[in-house]
């Protein structure tokens, strides 16, 4: 225990104290990914793919690819390279551009269909109002009368 102790002492003394929450945060986060890494590594790729459809086997395919390129990245980072310079800028942003095409194609997929009667049948029926419907029917009706007077009848005797 001792030994832990001054481990942590000595660890503590190589870096500033301001930074220790930033550090840990880090570690954790990088815990995670390889927690994430291992589970995915764990099962063979082949099975893998074969399980998701060609959509889902894209955005396995992106988000691999950007997380590989997002941690070389970081490892530029750590040894005093300007990432921004460096070729893997474009990468990351060519992948940026994919996984924004596969995001388009997840959107229309998700966005519903119109069925135009519906529609109109609904905007009509929103917009009903019982009096114009009223005044529509007075109008058809004369308007069926008025035609119905303009055209020639045939005299017919009267029976008796």
């Amino acid at each position: 225990m001792l030994k832990r102790k001054m481990a942590a002492d000595s660890r503590t003394e190589d870096y500033p104290h301001e930074i220790d929450e930033q550090l840990t945060c880090f570690d954790s986060s990088v815990s995670s990914i390889k927690t994430m890494l291992e589970k995915l590594m764990s099962m063979p790729r082949n099975d893998l793919l074969q399980k998701l459809d060609p959509l889902d086997q894209a955005k396995l395919d992106l988000m691999s690819a950007y997380t590989l390129n997002s941690l070389f990245w970081m490892y530029l980072v750590t040894q005093g390279v300007n990432p921004r310079e460096h070729g893997i800028k474009q990468e990351l942003e060519r992948i940026r551009t994919y996984m924004n095409k596969v995001k388009e194609i997840t959107d229309r997929k998700k966005a519903g269909r119109l069925d135009k009667g519906a529609a109109a049948r609904f905007v009509r029926n929103a917009l009903y109002n019982a009096d114009e419907k009223d005044s529509r029917k007075k109008a058809a009706s004369k308007k069926a009368a008025d035609t119905k007077s303009d055209t020639p009848q045939s005299k017919r005797p009267k029976q008796s």
